[in-house]
């Protein structure tokens, strides 16, 4: 039965991802512009500070300002979750920097987004919203496995079409070190694997699940054939095919 405080405990976990999300942007617009990253040759979106829209130094004030803030929509789930909520969201913000300031540029992008976009945000909404039993959580952690496999094809593009620019940066992404082939067939098997997780733990879902995979094969035909900043479309049509896996799974596990 859903009760006001599991609402409450949902809505904090979904503002403090909110949050964390737009302080993660301000880091990689900044660090990347420090770093010169962001030439003129960039590909994707543009940057605020690369083209001269913020001053670097009010871009690092608000990392400052939307650190702290999603810090204080935090805390309060520590009385959903207990104290050990303050290391997960110490964890948080660390990976909010050390993404763009390190470990994008030694390959480990990847594994960032499956812990920061899958493991993290699933097993612990469901931690400080549920009352958690035995054996629910292998289920709830290989769910955030699965959304954080869907979610990584979204910085799988992303590295596929920024490959040449990433190369002259010295950004060692999984594109840049295996090659582009690699990076579309990572692509491919990254949503299939997810969601055959989903259809391993709900097997009569599997019909629920087929409109994701369908829209997921026409990306990656379209991720084969573009090129440069034609890529930028596929970027946002793998947005929406995360949210579709989202929304389908959510359904899955509530219904079936």
């Amino acid at each position: 039965m859903l009760t006001p405080q599991m609402v409450w405990a949902f809505l904090l976990c979904l503002l403090f991802a909110f949050v964390m999300q737009i302080d993660a942007n301000f880091v990689n617009d900044y660090f990347d512009f420090k770093k010169g990253t962001d030439r003129a040759d960039r590909l994707g979106p543009e940057r605020a500070c690369a083209q001269g829209w913020i001053r670097p130094e009010a871009m690092r004030r608000g990392i400052v300002v939307t650190t702290l803030a999603g810090c204080a929509v935090g805390l309060p789930l520590v009385w959903y979750g207990g104290w050990w909520m303050l290391a997960v969201g110490a964890l948080c913000v660390a990976g909010c920097i050390l993404y763009t300031t390190h470990l994008s540029y030694r390959g480990w992008g990847d594994i960032l987004v499956v812990v920061f976009f899958g493991f993290v945000p699933v097993f612990f909404t469901w931690w400080v919203v549920t009352a958690p039993t035995d054996g629910e959580w292998v289920e709830v952690l290989l769910l955030g496995l699965a959304m954080g496999l869907a979610t990584d094809c979204l910085l799988m593009v992303n590295n596929y079409r920024d490959v040449e620019q990433d190369r002259l940066s010295g950004k060692r992404t999984l594109v840049v070190r295996f090659g582009e082939r690699s990076g579309r067939h990572a692509y491919l098997w990254l949503g299939i694997v997810a969601a055959a997780i989903v259809v391993s733990l709900h097997p009569k879902g599997v019909f629920v699940v087929l409109p994701y995979l369908l829209f997921h094969f026409q990306t990656y035909r379209l991720l084969c054939r573009l090129t440069g900043r034609e890529l930028n479309h596929v970027l946002g049509l793998t947005a929406r095919n995360i949210f579709l896996f989202g929304l389908l799974t959510a359904l899955i596990v509530l219904f079936f």
